[in-house]
C-alpha cells in the first residue's frame, strides 16, 4: 500500500500565470467592458429626452399629488448644465443596459480559476446578477423614490401660521444626482444575496456563521447606506439600509438551502 499523498485536486486547465499576464488578463476584461458601456451610452444619447421624461415622472406625480401650486421644472445655472445632465443620464442608462456584458466579463474574469463544475455556473451567474441588479433598479424606481420624493414635497408648504411659505425649484443637476445615485444604489445593494451565496458555495462562511454576524449586518447596513446615498436626504439611506437587512436575512435563508452538506456537521 502506497503512502504517497493522494494529488490535490486543481482548477480545470490548471496554467500558471505571471503578474503581467493576469494584468493583461484583467485589462482586456475591462476594455471589453468599457466598450459596451460606451456603446450603450451612445445608444442611450438617442433618446435621452424620453429617459428624462421617464425618470421625472414620480416627480411630477408627487407635485400633483400633494397639490402644490406651479408646474413642477428643473432649472439650470450654466449655459452647459443641459447637456452634462443629459451625458450623466446617458451614461447611467449605459451602464444598466450594459450589465449583463459587465457581469460577464467579471466572471470570464474569475473563471479561469475554478473547477469544471463551478464553470458550469457562468450563465446561472449572469442571468442572477443581472436579474438581481434590475430588480434593484426597478426596486428604487417604483418603491424607494416615489416614496423619498412624496416625503420631501410633503414638507412643503406654509411655515406654521406665518406667511412664509416653502416651495422647491430643483436644479437639473441636484434631481439626477439623487435619482441616478439611488438607482445605482439599490442596483448594487440587491446583488448581495448573490455574493452571500457564492461565499457559503465556496464553504468560505456557514450560515450559522451569518446567523451570529446578523446583529454586525445591521450595523453595516446602515453604514452602508450613508455611504452609498451620500447627502441629507435620511429617507434614501433608511430605504437602502431597510432593504440591505431585508436581503440579508433572505440570503440568510437561501444560505440554508444552498450549504454543502460536508458544513453540516
Amino acid at each position: 500500500m502506497s503512502n504517497e499523498p493522494e494529488p490535490v485536486a486543481r482548477p480545470e486547465a490548471d496554467i500558471a500565470m505571471t503578474l503581467w499576464e493576469h494584468i493583461g488578463e484583467l485589462r482586456s476584461r475591462i476594455t471589453k467592458a468599457f466598450v459596451a458601456l460606451m456603446a450603450c451610452t451612445v445608444a442611450a444619447w438617442s433618446f435621452r429626452e424620453k429617459a428624462l421624461e421617464v425618470l421625472v415622472l414620480p416627480y411630477k406625480r408627487a407635485w400633483v399629488e400633494h397639490k402644490l401650486a406651479g408646474t413642477p421644472e428643473l432649472q439650470t445655472l450654466g449655459p452647459s448644465d443641459v447637456f452634462v445632465g443629459y451625458m450623466q443620464l446617458s451614461l447611467v442608462v449605459g451602464i444598466i443596459a450594459a450589465s449583463p456584458i459587465i457581469f460577464y466579463q467579471l466572471w470570464a474574469f474569475i473563471s479561469p480559476g475554478l473547477y469544471r463544475r463551478e464553470k458550469r455556473l457562468v450563465v446561472p451567474f449572469v442571468f442572477c446578477s443581472t436579474t438581481l441588479f434590475m430588480s434593484g433598479v426597478a426596486f428604487a424606481y417604483y418603491v424607494a423614490f416615489p416614496f423619498a420624493i412624496s416625503y420631501f414635497l410633503s414638507l412643503l408648504g406654509p411655515i406654521g401660521n406665518s406667511e412664509m411659505v416653502l416651495t422647491q425649484r430643483p436644479t437639473l443637476e441636484f434631481y439626477l444626482d439623487f435619482a441616478t445615485r439611488l438607482l445605482l444604489a439599490f442596483g448594487i445593494v440587491f446583488e448581495l444575496p448573490l455574493f452571500i451565496s457564492f461565499l457559503v458555495i465556496g464553504g468560505v462562511v456557514t450560515p450559522r456563521q451569518l446567523l451570529r454576524f446578523s446583529r454586525w449586518a445591521i450595523l453595516l447596513s446602515f453604514v452602508v447606506g450613508a455611504v452609498v446615498t451620500p447627502g441629507p436626504e435620511i429617507s434614501s439611506q433608511l430605504a437602502v439600509s431597510l432593504s440591505l437587512i431585508a436581503l440579508y436575512f433572505i440570503s440568510l435563508g437561501i444560505a440554508f438551502v444552498l450549504q454543502p452538506k460536508r458544513l453540516e456537521t
